[in-house]
């Protein structure tokens, strides 16, 4: 059962929204502004609790990701928030550690966990948290391991290698059918904080480069953005810092 209402409060914290500006108000990010209030979940990424079994006590939405959340409860009395993984059902007990048994929700080294396993909330350094497939429904399979490293395939289709100490979730991200949720009207792209997007041609030419003209025109020229860049082909994203260890890129 899918809890809406009534987080553990020892988890929760307030997150002040930018509305898509810096710390001098200038807009770095268009179109956001808005949205409904919400309290940050604060979330166990790192699952650092080693060998302490933990009992999932109630599966929780979250309005701050696609995917839910689990509350764990730990032997020794603490609580921490998860992720939830797919078919993790409430009562089930679950352990973080080097090398705990490869079972779903489980948290251990990449290294141990048995080839063509599906794992989420993978790290890339160890000990620095989950950074990879934490949204819903999504996750990546083991393909190999070999001395110091291990070959993980992305949803994505990218095949990179990941330090055999970092450490992954075995399973599924729940809520698998996220994606084929609709956003049905505008109110609800602005209670998610999303404002319009509107057209180059509709602005004035102060406004951007398409803008201007008696009527309805056309710009006249090559599709560019806001600030002059080719929208069409035109390269703009430098080479990845981790490209060494990318061995297939991506789709």
């Amino acid at each position: 059962m899918l809890i809406k209402n009534s987080p553990y409060p020892m988890l929760l914290r307030t997150e002040r929204k930018s509305s898509g500006r810096n710390n001098i108000g200038t807009i770095t990010v268009r179109h956001r502004g808005c949205g409904h209030k919400r309290l940050y979940r604060t979330i166990d990424f790192y699952r650092n609790k080693d060998y302490i079994l933990g009992k999932v006590e109630k599966n929780e939405y979250d309005p701050n990701r696609s995917a839910n959340i689990v509350l764990v409860l730990y032997a020794d009395g603490e609580r921490r928030y998860i992720i939830a993984p797919n078919r993790l059902p409430i009562g089930s007990v679950i352990v973080s550690g080097r090398s705990v048994p490869s079972q779903i929700g489980n948290s251990l080294s990449v290294g141990l966990i048995y080839s063509g396993t599906n794992v989420h909330c993978i790290e890339l350094v160890p000990a620095n948290g989950a950074k990879l497939s934490r949204a819903a429904g999504s996750y990546a399979t083991i393909i190999s391991n070999a001395s110091h490293y291990t070959q993980v395939r992305l949803m994505s289709g990218e095949v990179r290698l990941i330090n055999k100490e970092c450490r992954a979730t075995v399973g599924i991200v729940g809520n698998i059918k996220h994606s084929l949720s609709r956003l049905d009207k505008a109110g609800k792209r602005r209670w998610l904080g999303i404002r319009p997007t509107v057209r180059g041609v509709a602005m004035n030419p102060i406004d951007h480069p398409h803008g201007g003209g008696e009527g309805k025109t056309t710009s006249g020229r090559h599709p560019v953005s806001p600030w002059g860049t080719p929208t069409k082909g035109f390269k703009t994203r430098n080479n990845k810092q981790s490209d060494s260890y990318i061995i297939n890129k991506r789709r």
